[in-house]
């Protein structure tokens, strides 16, 4: 759950939760397969969004139980170096 820190204004997020990425990529199999080299064993759900006017980008929503701001942070960061995902969001 995110509150908002009214000193900052940065979202303070209260640790473990749920938390969600958007994955794009152009293969479907590829995108699911980066998913699962990343988070291994680790549960999650990835869930088919929607794909682009003319079918070259596929969007994912990722979900996944997260326990710290380490954990979110790092697992965006492998989602965003794997070579078969274009965009993390």
């Amino acid at each position: 759950m995110a509150l908002l820190n009214e000193k900052n204004k940065k979202a303070k997020i209260e640790y473990p939760c749920e938390w969600r990425y958007k994955v794009i990529g152009k293969e479907k199999k590829n995108i699911e397969n980066a998913v699962k080299s990343i988070l291994g064993e680790k549960a999650h759900s990835l869930a088919f969004s929607k794909c682009s006017r003319n079918g070259s980008y596929y969007s994912y929503e990722l979900k996944t139980l997260v326990h710290s701001e380490e954990e979110r942070i790092d697992i965006f960061r492998q989602l965003k170096r794997h070579t078969h995902l274009d965009m993390v969001l």
